[in-house]
């Protein structure tokens, strides 16, 4: 089971209609219904900026203009009955964390306030108005200890990118973050390192057994070798140091013609093999990363999604 399957229980219901991934560059895109189609809707620059603290829509007619053309080139016309789709949000627009337990409660109740509780001090907004949603894995060293993946984004922030959906008359169901649905193309349970890059800000994530053990976001000032690296570092430091082994692997996405005289020095310095992230429609890009994970999770991976990755962007 992905770890997308475990945080929203996604694949007991049948996939929505629409998938939009959402970035400050434009929209990726996905439909599933008597045809499948993909693509990639810019938007204009500046409508999007990314940030857990601060509205993200900054010229909503410019966002619902996207949006609207990506619905109107799949149907022509206007549906009476909303379709439901799903929202993958950029990385940055929320906080994802994993957190340890020596012991969890059964009760939901109890394991909502617990988790709350632990997560108030470390996010940046108010947790009364925030969507909160978490999934309880085992602990990398077993036993009775509990490893719990938290999600939370601003109530605020989310209704801000629901709204041009629910004007083109759909209903927006699951909502999740772009580089949790990406790890759906690590299909490995040995311990690796995702790195993702989509403009300034990296997000890290290392997996083990189809768990999630640790998940970093940051902006970078610069995109430089050397300012990823120094990322990484504290990151293979943190993983050595907990976990007592080193990964195996970093995938990279996101990267772009960086990679090729990053790679190197990175397999230089850390002594970890390099590669791509790669889907069965190709290596996806900064934008459409999460849209591409999702597919494989649910199985809709095909030649026709292939355009849903943005060519200049891989």
């Amino acid at each position: 089971m992905s770890i997308i399957d475990k945080i929203r229980n996604l694949l007991k219901e049948p996939p929505p209609e629409f998938i939009f991934e959402f970035s400050e560059a434009g929209i990726s895109w996905a439909h599933h219904g008597k045809t499948e189609s993909s693509g990639f809707q810019p938007i204009e620059p500046g409508a999007l900026s990314v940030s857990p603290v601060r509205d993200n829509v900054l010229k909503p007619d410019a966002l619902a203009t996207g949006v609207n053309t990506i619905v109107s080139q799949v149907n022509g016309t206007a549906q009476k009955k909303r379709r439901p789709c799903a929202i993958i949000l950029p990385d940055y627009c929320g906080r994802v964390a994993v957190l340890d337990f020596d012991s969890f409660p059964s009760e939901p109740t109890e394991q909502m306030s617990l988790v709350r509780f632990r997560v108030k001090k470390s996010v940046p907004f108010d947790l009364d108005a925030a969507s909160v949603s978490f999934h309880v894995q085992p602990h990398s060293s077993g036993g009775k200890k509990k490893d719990v993946v938290v999600a939370v984004v601003s109530l605020e922030i989310l209704a801000r990118y629901e709204a041009p959906l629910r004007m083109a008359g759909l209903h927006p169901g699951l909502v999740t973050i772009s580089a949790l649905t990406a790890l759906n193309m690590v299909q490995s349970t040995a311990l690796e390192v995702v790195a993702k890059l989509c403009g300034k800000v990296l997000s890290v994530a290392v997996t083990e057994n189809n768990s999630l053990r640790m998940f970093r976001c940051l902006e970078l000032d610069h995109v430089t070798p050397e300012e990823v690296i120094a990322v990484l570092f504290p990151t293979f430091a943190y993983i050595e140091d907990e976990l007592k082994k080193r990964p195996e692997r970093i995938f990279l996405c996101g990267f772009s013609t960086l990679a090729e005289s990053f790679a190197p020095q990175l397999e230089q310095e850390l002594h970890v093999r390099i590669e791509p992230l790669r889907s069965p429609v190709g290596m996806p890009g900064p934008y459409s990363a999460g849209l591409l994970g999702y597919l494989q999770g649910v199985s809709l991976v095909a030649p026709a999604f292939a355009a849903a990755r943005r060519p200049e962007a891989a």
